[in-house]
């Protein structure tokens, strides 16, 4: 299987970033390499991908670019950043290139007002992506209305992800509100999105209750048998799409790349498969898993014209 050719750096001071609009300038990273776009490791150019990893439609999404660029004779960079707020940021501020899978429309509405102006939308790929409070099959609960019945059994417990999550923000100032779940005594635990699936998985082991913030497309709806809450009132708002996002000037300076970006769209079935194969058949490897996505997709996705 291939290896793709990349520098892969993690942005540790996240929270600072978010809080304060810093610049990933002012943070600490692993890698003391060049900045990205038109470097000399390859003979298009350098282009470099930032995502939040535990955010699997970006990481699947991430390799996929990665190994099509890589064929067309680019080098890709790969940001691994922790905050949603850090990831806008970097975006606005040009320390990467492209979010390859972003959800500007509804959930980061809120950055895209503070970021949108230093920010190329290039295409979206998938057009119906939704946000959830979800519960496994075996639940009895079946509506978000019906939470407050359900505050014993849940200990007022709702499980959350990332604080910086649009996902977070959503739950915490509509849904809350709007179904008096404050009133009810839950709470909105926070933490990130690797957690909250551990702590998914005991409850399912032991058949006992609990309530999350999902989302679709995410891989873990059909791995945990996952059932979405009624929402009666939208509080988790419409379906959206999910977007390819650029830095300022990216469509400019990859002209060829972003017309070949602008062209894709997945349906669930492709996009489904592009997520399993990535997240739970090569946990390990991504590359891998889109390697093997390839042999029957590649010709939904296409490949960037000649520059």
């Amino acid at each position: 299987m291939r290896t793709p050719t990349l520098r892969r750096r993690r942005i540790t001071c996240a929270a600072a970033a978010a809080a304060l609009g810093l610049s990933l300038a002012a943070c600490g990273s692993d890698d003391s390499g060049d900045d990205n776009g038109g470097g000399d490791g390859g003979s298009e150019g350098v282009i470099t991908l930032g995502y939040i990893p535990s955010w699997t439609d970006g990481l699947s999404t991430a390799y996929l670019l990665d190994r099509v660029l890589e064929d067309a004779g680019y080098t890709v960079e790969h940001e691994e950043i922790s905050e949603a707020g850090v990831l806008y940021t970097a975006l606005a501020d040009g320390d990467v290139d492209m979010y390859p899978s972003a959800w500007p429309e509804v959930t980061h509405a809120s950055y895209m007002e503070q970021y949108g102006d230093r920010i190329e939308d290039v295409g979206a790929y998938y057009d119906n992506a939704i946000l959830t409070l979800a519960v496994p099959e075996y639940s009895d609960i079946t509506s978000i209305d019906e939470l407050p019945d359900y505050v014993d059994e849940l200990d007022g417990r709702i499980v959350g992800i990332e604080p910086g999550a649009g996902l977070t923000e959503v739950t915490q100032e509509q849904v809350f509100p709007t179904y008096g779940l404050d009133d009810a005594g839950f709470t909105l635990a926070t933490s990130s999105t690797s957690t909250m699936i551990t702590e998914l998985g005991n409850a399912i082991d032991q058949e006992e209750e609990i309530v999350v913030t999902l989302w679709r497309p995410f891989w873990a709806n059909a791995e945990y048998g996952m059932r979405d809450l009624e929402d009666p009132e939208g509080a988790l708002g419409e379906a959206e799409a999910l977007h390819f996002l650029g830095r300022e000037g990216f469509a400019e300076d990859f002209p060829e790349v972003a017309e070949w970006i602008e062209g894709i769209q997945l349906t669930d079935e492709e996009y489904g498969a592009l997520e399993d194969l990535v997240v739970n058949q090569h946990p390990d490897d991504p590359a891998a898993g889109v390697d093997e996505w390839l042999e029957e997709y590649a010709d939904v996705i296409g490949t960037p014209a000649a520059a």
